[in-house]
């Protein structure tokens, strides 16, 4: 092979990892002022992880540093699956409580003959106390949700409404219902709110 590829394979795989980082740097400040992408930290770090471990994708073939030149960089670990004991144990205990899908019906074994194997244990859930309790706190706290399509609570859409519930909750207060109890007698809030 020529002299010059190997330069020119270098200059082109500088040139992808500086173009890589400048990107990255540019649309990670902009994009990190929402709470669901990275900040400019995380994707420094990443990017020095990725340089790193040669995990940058270079030229127009679409190879990486680390499958170009792999001596250059350390190897990738192998992904720990089960051992052949561990597999061999769980298929014995679906086979054992019937937890295997048959057929095209997607049923297990256990729901089409149900009699034939052990029933499963039933866990008990909260009382009508404790549930009407988590009601009456969600309430007081906004912990709602009202708004199905986006998921939103209703202490995130109107935060203004429970600060000072969750100031009072704080301290111990029973006043906390009270400015929910305004906000309902000036139309602001129905018992069933729905946007």
């Amino acid at each position: 092979r020529p002299f010059y590829f190997d330069i020119l394979l270098m200059k082109t795989s500088y040139l992808s990892i500086i173009a890589f980082a400048v990107a990255s740097l540019s649309i990670g400040n902009a994009l990190a002022q929402d709470s669901g992408y990275k900040t400019r930290d995380q994707v420094k770090a990443e990017l020095a992880e990725a340089i790193r471990t040669g995990d940058i994708a270079v030229g127009e073939q679409g190879l990486k540093l680390n499958e170009i030149n792999p001596s250059n960089y350390p190897a990738k670990q192998a992904f720990q699956g089960k051992t052949r004991e561990q597999v061999k144990a769980e298929l014995a205990e679906a086979k054992r409580t019937g937890d295997i899908v048959v057929g095209e019906s997607g049923l297990k074994l256990n729901e089409l003959f149900a009699h034939q194997y052990p029933a499963k244990p039933v866990v008990q859930g909260n009382t009508r106390a404790q549930v009407l309790a988590e009601l009456a706190e969600a309430k007081r706290t906004g912990d709602i949700v009202v708004h199905a399509e986006l998921g939103l609570k209703e202490n995130e859409l109107y935060p203004n409404r429970y600060p000072a519930a969750a100031q009072l909750a704080n301290q111990g207060g029973t006043e906390a219902n009270a400015p929910l109890a305004d906000s309902a007698n000036a139309g602001g809030r129905s018992g069933n709110s729905s946007l």
